[in-house]
């Protein structure tokens, strides 16, 4: 890493210089020379992390931007459904994959830090993860998967919904190790994820308790209702539709497109 050379070299130099001209003892020496590579550190790294955060910006700014484009158009076919459905979500698909992948494209801007901003390389990773992931390019996402940092719910969630389809052990061990990071209030996804994980093993009771858990750590209407229908022998019930967008995400299940009906006017025409 290019900042802690400099800045060490930087340190090592004065406290060399000061100690050898006599300027200063060598023990205040030693002290400017250690003071200079914090301050030296501190000051590059906020200025790295300044234009990182920059380029990062650039980035999710086409993926919101994207995003925009398509959730007007799903508006559109929610009034005025379109002549066949698999038709518009292809089409939703092309304009995701467009916007996506001029996310990766802008994501490039990132490497030339690779050099100057400490685990740069795997932040890069996970970024192009989610981006390969949104796209279901899996291969890309097995690639880059020992390089991610998986730090957040999200991206524990993707790590173990790719272990389950390619039906991999410890996803168990991986849920635990997660779940503990949550705070209280949050890993909605990841219980819900893993709960219903556990139901398509058949694995019923074990996705009581993991709902159980999640009701200690939370509010949430999901949870509640799922925990409600495996007490009751309703697993038929047991859905996560309510988790959204971010469960549909996953790519473990479709989401139900439901078109309004267009009603008629006193005069037999829509309007």
């Amino acid at each position: 890493m290019l900042t802690v050379l400099i800045n060490a070299g930087v340190g090592v130099l004065l406290a060399a210089g000061l100690g050898m001209t006599d300027t200063a003892a060598w023990g205040w020496s030693v002290f400017w020379g250690v003071l200079a590579f914090v301050a030296g550190q501190a000051g590059t790294g906020f200025l790295i992390q300044k234009r990182v955060k920059a380029e990062m910006g650039g980035v999710q700014k086409i993926l919101e931007d994207g995003q925009k484009r398509v959730q007007f158009k799903v508006n559109q076919w929610q009034t005025r459904p379109p002549g066949s459905i698999k038709q518009a979500q292809m089409e939703m698909e092309r304009e995701q994959r467009v916007f996506v992948e001029r996310a990766l494209e802008a994501s490039k801007g990132l490497e030339r830090f690779n050099l100057w901003a400490p685990l740069m390389g795997r932040q890069i990773a996970t970024l192009r993860l989610q981006l390969y992931w949104m796209l279901k390019e899996f291969k890309k996402v097995d690639e880059l998967l020992p390089k991610a940092l998986v730090v957040d719910p999200m991206m524990a969630a993707i790590k173990m919904a790719r272990m389950h389809m390619k039906g991999e052990e410890g996803i168990d061990k991986l849920f635990k190790k997660q779940s503990a990071r949550v705070r209280y209030g949050q890993g909605a996804l990841l219980y819900g994820l893993y709960s219903w994980i556990l139901v398509q093993k058949n694995d019923l009771d074990g996705a009581h308790k993991v709902l159980i858990q999640a009701s200690e750590k939370m509010e949430n209407e999901t949870i509640k209702r799922n925990r409600e229908h495996l007490a009751n022998n309703r697993v038929g019930h047991f859905s996560n539709a309510g988790l959204g967008d971010e469960w549909y995400a996953l790519h473990l299940e479709q989401p139900k497109v439901k078109m309004q009906r267009q009603r008629p006017n006193a005069f037999g025409r829509p309007f």
